[in-house]
């Protein structure tokens, strides 16, 4: 009981441009059993002023996790990872990619720029949700993360 109450609120920060896809992933986390909170932007612009807290992201949060679609506008999501990846403060907060693409380079490129996972989207709804369902276990569940 102490323990439950004393959990805080895990944000998952996710950077989608897609609408669809953006209500689709929130779906699946509402049927979290894990006290979590989703914030969304559509551009990676957004997501490293976000992970910065600059401008009306001043009073942003610190992500628990992150889950990253790599075609992004304004900024690339393969650019956002690389520029989370080098910088110091950022670099300990799990990166997910979660994408479309199953191209061997997009894959490869993402492990070499340090990402913690690549998984392919499903455009099954049933695979999405379950896909969704696994990354929440083992990373809010699962895995012991860096308390900042």
């Amino acid at each position: 009981m102490i323990g439950e109450a004393q959990e805080r609120t895990k944000i998952i920060f996710l950077v989608e441009d897609n609408r669809g896809d953006i209500r689709l992933i929130q779906e699946a986390l509402k049927r979290s059993t894990i006290q979590h909170e989703v914030v969304t932007v559509r551009n990676g612009m957004d997501a490293m002023s976000f992970l910065h807290r600059e401008g009306e992201y001043s009073e942003a949060p610190r992500p628990d996790l992150i889950l990253l679609d790599l075609n992004l506008p304004r900024k690339d999501g393969r650019e956002v990872l690389a520029e989370i990846k080098a910088d110091p403060d950022l670099k300990r907060i799990p990166v997910v990619v979660l994408t479309t693409s199953k191209n061997d380079d997009d894959i490869s490129q993402s492990y070499n720029l340090h990402v913690n996972c690549y998984i392919t989207k499903s455009r099954n709804l049933s695979q999405l949700f379950e896909i969704v369902k696994g990354i929440e276990e083992f990373w809010l569940k699962i895995a012991t993360l860096p308390t900042q």
